[in-house]
């Protein structure tokens, strides 16, 4: 009781209960009724909570509708081909990709059956047969037929079941190691999608929850930071950071699951075998089913590509935008958010068939009302709330702790960490978060942790992106165990994996992860985000 009268000790209690409902997925962190008041709490939801994140899902809600992500998927897939190198290599760029601007689990869910379609076809046992003798070793049996035999062997000649009880020993073991190969290949083309899936999310403001939550966070904690936080800052240091991940992540698991025989894995030097080409010829099946490109397709790709165009040029940061010289001149009118939500009325307003006068088109035709690209009902039934609700909650947690004094009592009890260098600070909270992440979902866990690293960070003085982004993007590397993020689910659903097998692969994933962040936050990230100096907008107190 006593704890619940103090106001830092009653919003630890109800931050304890909500962190508990989040972490179990038994309910979104919808905020109570804290002492700071109902009225400051669903500030802190509509305030946080900007609308870049609806307009960007309903964005990629549209891409879903269209399907234009398994397009996208499919074409590349017939460009890199089915040798399992350069077929795991497609998979894991175009998963990365479609992450970049549709959730996860969407692109997990449209890509584990194309990669089942073709590995079955790759496992098809009337394919190749392997012969069990090369030619070199034919000779030699030649060879030594010519030689007289000893008197055991004389007394056992003409009799065939001997030579074909040791040719079935050696079928049975090649199958048997063929089998255990395939095994391998499996798991290791599964695996691959949930990784590259999680690590493209990483790349884009908008591909995953922790970087939205920090957006929010940075723009509700230091409310005059400038908008360093924007599409483009984030994608100019992510994206770089991803490509690496992505690349090491590849090499890693084509090490694990199938080694560096190049002449096997990469098709160097030898021809498509049979089951190499029926894979190749189910992806080019699926493709063709797709048909030519509709009118709606074509207007969703126009209205992405406008999104990226105009997100990336709105305020680059080296050049002055279009918003920063027609609008943003004295006082900031368009964000992201703008764009986003913009694009997303072209989508309920620009129709899903030619007009009239741009096709022929009969009476009929005419009667009919066309609809539009995106309609509220698709939009209300594909558009992921949970994440909405997740993450203004989590916006009005903070808030609830940063009104009380709760996070900077938190980040004051970590001053002592100013003894240690700010790179080492980052890398072990990092190590902290990426295990914390999976027992719990990334979203939890940064909305639990931002605001404590900002408190942090201002108690021991460093640039509060110092630590903030690293940790946003470790909340993402959920890697080693099936419960630690949808995509990890969907993949282990399938069968080929087991708990071990993701664990063992995931602990060296995570590792990678870290040291790819810590790189990427003391190089390009310092001179991005100018990390040596302590800014003026994080002295909140003006002291």
């Amino acid at each position: 009781m006593c704890l619940c009268d103090h106001p830092d000790g009653s919003v630890l209690v109800h931050r304890s209960a909500a962190s508990g409902c989040d972490c179990s997925a038994a309910s979104p962190p919808f905020p109570s009724v804290w002492d700071h008041g109902v009225k400051r709490s669903l500030y802190g939801i509509s305030e946080g909570h900007k609308p870049v994140v609806c307009g960007g899902l309903m964005v990629a809600v549209a891409v879903e509708h269209w399907n234009l992500h398994k397009r996208i998927a499919l074409r590349v897939l017939l460009l890199v081909g089915v040798r399992p190198a350069l077929l795991m290599l497609g998979f894991m760029g175009v998963t990365a990709f479609l992450s970049m601007w549709i959730s996860n689990t969407a692109t997990t869910a449209m890509m584990v059956p194309i990669v089942q379609a073709v590995l079955e076809q790759l496992n098809n046992n009337e394919a190749e047969i392997p012969h069990i003798l090369s030619s070199e070793e034919i000779l030699q049996t030649t060879d030594s037929d010519n030689k007289p035999l000893p008197p055991a062997e004389k007394q056992s000649e003409g009799q065939g079941p001997t030579i074909v009880t040791f040719l079935d020993a050696e079928t049975e073991s090649a199958k048997q190691r063929e089998a255990a190969e395939r095994r391998r290949i499996c798991k290791g083309m599964t695996l691959c999608i949930c990784y590259a899936a999680s690590i493209g999310g990483t790349a884009t403001l908008t591909g995953t929850g922790p970087n939205l939550v920090l957006m929010g966070q940075m723009n509700q904690l230091f409310p005059d930071n400038g908008d360093v936080i924007n599409f483009a800052s984030w994608f100019g240091f992510a994206f770089p950071n991803m490509i690496l991940m992505l690349t090491l992540a590849w090499l890693w698991l084509q090490f694990v699951f199938m080694g560096f025989n190049f002449k096997k894995t990469w098709g160097c030097g030898s021809v498509k075998t049979e089951k190499e080409i029926a894979a190749y010829n189910v992806i080019r099946e699926e493709y063709r089913a797709l048909g030519p490109m509709s009118f709606g397709e074509i207007s969703v790709l126009s209205l992405f590509i406008l999104l990226v165009v105009l997100w990336f040029t709105r305020d680059p940061g080296f050049v002055s935008g279009w918003a920063t010289d027609i609008f943003n001149s004295k006082k900031e009118y368009v964000t992201d958010a703008t764009v986003a939500i913009f694009i997303a009325i072209l989508l309920f307003i620009l129709p899903s068939k030619p007009p009239s006068f741009c096709s022929r088109r009969n009476h009929s035709d005419h009667m009919l009302k066309t609809p539009p690209l995106l309609t509220w009902k698709v939009a209300q039934k594909k558009l992921p709330w949970g994440i909405v609700l997740l993450l203004g909650g989590g916006f009005a947690l903070a808030k609830g702790s940063e009104v009380s004094g709760l996070s900077k009592w938190m980040g004051d009890q970590m001053s002592p960490l100013q003894t240690i260098p700010p790179w080492a600070i980052a890398m072990v909270l990092c190590l902290l978060i990426a295990t914390f992440t999976e027992c719990t979902s990334n979203v939890a866990t940064a909305t639990l942790f931002l605001p404590v690293l900002a408190s942090m960070s201002q108690s021991i003085g460093i640039n509060p992106l110092y630590v903030m982004v690293p940790c946003t993007l470790s909340a993402s590397f959920a890697f080693m165990l099936p419960v630690a993020t949808p995509p990890n689910a969907i993949v282990f659903s399938y069968g080929y994996l087991k708990v071990a097998d993701m664990a063992k692969t995931g602990i060296v994933m995570n590792i990678i992860g870290i040291l790819c962040i810590t790189l990427a936050i003391n190089s390009w990230g310092k001179a991005m985000f100018n990390l040596n100096t302590f800014p003026s907008w994080a002295n909140t107190t003006g002291v």
